[in-house]
């Protein structure tokens, strides 16, 4: 199967592309982790493999609307943590 055929198969199963899958699973696991924790921003990037908060920023605020600063400020933790 050729990379082109793959990647419109991905899509077509999975509702994005190959690339940007992962790069969703990372920004959606930095959301909980800023909604659960107390962790600092900066952490919380590179704990989810971004090198600088400046790129987690672009990336979080591209996919959630709003910066994670701001997320976590107005994102309650779920009940029962």
């Amino acid at each position: 199967m050729s990379r082109a055929a793959f990647a419109r198969r991905f899509k077509d199963l999975v509702g994005s592309t190959p690339l940007a899958y992962p790069a969703g699973l990372r920004v959606d696991l930095a959301a909980r982790l800023l909604r659960d924790t107390d962790s600092l921003v900066d952490d919380i990037a590179r704990s989810v493999g971004y090198a600088s908060e400046f790129a987690f920023s672009r990336a979080f605020s591209h996919r959630h609307g709003l910066p994670p600063g701001r997320y976590r400020r107005h994102t309650p933790a779920p009940a029962g943590v």
